[in-house]
């Protein structure tokens, strides 16, 4: 019965050292959360409020599970600080992005949730998007269509068709510059190189 006893005790000690190493590795990842005050892809965007409460909330669930299966890196981290600057700029109340969002800035790892479409499915969906955004003459539409080639290139990157549109987009206007979303806290966020604090 001693035996029994100390067992229990050490089992139930290992566990809980387990739980507290497990928390602690959760706590490890430095996230700063998007500033989206001035939601930049406003009424003028052609989008339906349904298909932006669809686009955000997938966005928002492929960047927790992203984040997940990558163990929370730097990368992982800014790449979802990007989604979820999109995702909101979709839809500034999404449950899902607010969500996320509010978990990582706490230091807790979402858990794993089955979107709508697989990745595969999701990033053709978002160059088909981009591709009729495109077709508009409008700044904020062009942005949004370039966001979207971009993710779809980057979600799936064997989708050939998403990959060229991204590396084409690349030459033609360059890269991105994700502070217009990740830190859009005036009505014209300054593209000035953000100094160093």
């Amino acid at each position: 019965m001693f035996k029994q006893a100390t067992a229990l005790l050490l089992l139930s000690g290992a566990l809980g050292f387990a739980q507290t190493e497990n928390e602690e590795e959760e706590a490890k990842f430095d996230y700063k959360p998007p500033m989206v005050q001035k939601v930049i892809f406003d009424e003028s965007i052609t989008m339906l409020d349904q298909e932006r409460h669809e686009y955000s909330s997938n966005l928002a669930t492929y960047a927790a599970n992203q984040l997940i299966s990558k163990k929370a890196t730097p990368e992982a981290l800014e790449s979802a600080r990007r989604i979820l600057a999109l995702a909101l700029h979709l839809e500034r109340r999404n449950r899902q992005a607010l969500v996320v969002n509010f978990q990582l800035k706490q230091g807790i790892m979402p858990e794993i949730k089955e979107g709508d479409y697989n990745p595969r499915t999701f990033s053709r969906l978002l160059l088909a998007r981009a591709k009729l955004l495109l077709r508009n003459d409008n700044e904020r539409e062009r942005l949004l269509a370039h966001c979207f080639v971009e993710l779809a290139a980057l979600i799936d990157p064997r989708n050939a068709d998403a990959v060229f549109a991204y590396e084409n987009q690349r030459i033609d206007v360059g890269d991105i510059d994700w502070r217009l979303l990740t830190d859009a806290v005036k009505d014209k966020p300054s593209r000035a190189p953000v100094p160093d604090q």
